[in-house]
């Protein structure tokens, strides 16, 4: 029995990167959790951006993923795999959720690249499709998050579809009521200050 008998849950919310983040894999890294409890959890950095459009690996869900219309590195973690995260705009308290679509938490959910597109293709609001995907062991991110690797804050269904995704990291901090949003201002490079 370890320690962690009390996971409060963190699916859902965002792991914003600090600045003292040194691993370069997270570095500015905005990550959606998809699942946190004691066994680990798993989040995908959303953004990203990779040069390969979504069309040349997932021809079928192309004309779905909103713009930048790219595959996004979700992770050092199984980049050969690919996770589709959708918005569906509309009703977030659970009922009647559409076949292919799992809800994570309010309105985004993750999507079964499987499923034929056409399924949901009248309620997606915006996909996503990322390769790899973020993880993290039992203890590990708790670990991290004493240590002050990363800023745990709300996420919105608009996060997801940021359309500027080189942005998001000074937006969600820029939106924080809290002395985190200070933090957006931190320059690329503070020796050159």
């Amino acid at each position: 029995m370890s320690g962690m008998t009390e996971v409060s849950s963190l699916t859902g919310r965002l792991l914003v990167a600090t600045p003292a983040l040194a691993d370069p894999n997270f570095d500015r890294a905005v990550v959606l959790l998809l699942d946190h409890d004691e066994e680990g959890s798993l989040g995908v950095v959303l953004n990203r951006p990779t040069p390969v459009d979504v069309g040349d690996i997932l021809e079928g869900w192309a004309g779905l993923a909103g713009e930048p219309g790219v595959v996004f590195q979700g992770g050092p973690v199984s980049l050969d795999s690919a996770l589709g995260i959708a918005v569906i705009p509309g009703d977030a308290d659970g009922g009647g959720a559409p076949l292919g679509w799992r809800r994570v938490h309010g309105a985004i959910g993750l999507v079964d690249l499987e499923a034929p597109p056409e399924l949901l293709a009248s309620s997606v609001g915006s996909l996503r499709i990322f390769a790899g995907y973020a993880g993290w062991g039992p203890g590990q991110l708790e670990d991290e998050l004493v240590e002050g690797a990363w800023y745990v804050v709300e996420s919105e269904p608009g996060d997801v579809s940021s359309p500027a995704p080189e942005r998001l990291w000074r937006e969600v901090l820029r939106r924080q009521r809290s002395e985190l949003a200070m933090v957006a201002t931190y320059p690329d490079d503070p020796s050159l200050n």
